[in-house]
């Protein structure tokens, strides 16, 4: 849902790929690097840093494609180096709350497999010719309920403000499994 805001923000996005002269290769890896030291910073429960963190590497995230297209440096393989980023991004995040204290271990699975699985389904969808971006809960969706569950939980000084993010992470993705299934169900039943 979010993603379809980049259109709309182009006109602010494009400006500053056209000036960074860096392959967007190696912002894709900075940006999973970025995410690494947020894992971190959750895992030391530095809630600042590690909510600084999530914020820049999707700042990254959408800089990588930009430069990429403004640069006229698309490749299937950069493609695949970003969506791959994006699901270790996703889990070390994850895993750096779990490691923190904020969710325990279930939990904190249920939203790892959760967010892989919306990605893997999505990836299958459109492996059979289906465009497979629907659903709720894309990447954006869920780390911008983990930023707000971060803030409030800063803001109030109450950590449960996290774990209900990451349970709502869990329900959405999962509800995103399910609208995606749904989706290519209809598309191609016979």
């Amino acid at each position: 849902m979010l993603n379809r805001l980049r259109p709309k923000l182009k006109f602010l996005i494009d400006p500053v790929a056209k000036r960074i002269p860096i392959d967007p290769n190696i912002l894709t890896v900075i940006g999973l690097l970025i995410s690494v030291l947020s894992a971190y910073m959750f895992s030391q429960q530095d809630l600042l840093l590690g909510c600084i963190f999530i914020a820049l590497s999707g700042i990254v995230d959408i800089l990588d494609g930009a430069v990429a297209r403004n640069h006229f440096t698309r490749t299937q393989f950069g493609g695949i180096l970003d969506s791959t980023s994006d699901r270790f991004a996703d889990a070390f995040i994850l895993i750096g709350i779990i490691y923190g204290g904020y969710v325990d271990w279930f939990v904190g699975s249920l939203a790892i497999v959760a967010s892989l699985s919306v990605s893997y389904v999505r990836a299958r969808i459109e492996a059979e010719g289906v465009m497979g971006n629907v659903g709720i809960a894309e990447r954006a969706e869920r780390l911008f309920i983990l930023i707000a569950g971060v803030l409030l939980s800063i803001i109030f000084n109450l950590d449960i403000f996290i774990y209900y993010a990451v349970i709502l992470i869990v329900v959405l993705g999962y509800l995103t499994v399910l609208q995606r299934v749904y989706h290519a169900w209809k598309q191609l039943k016979d």
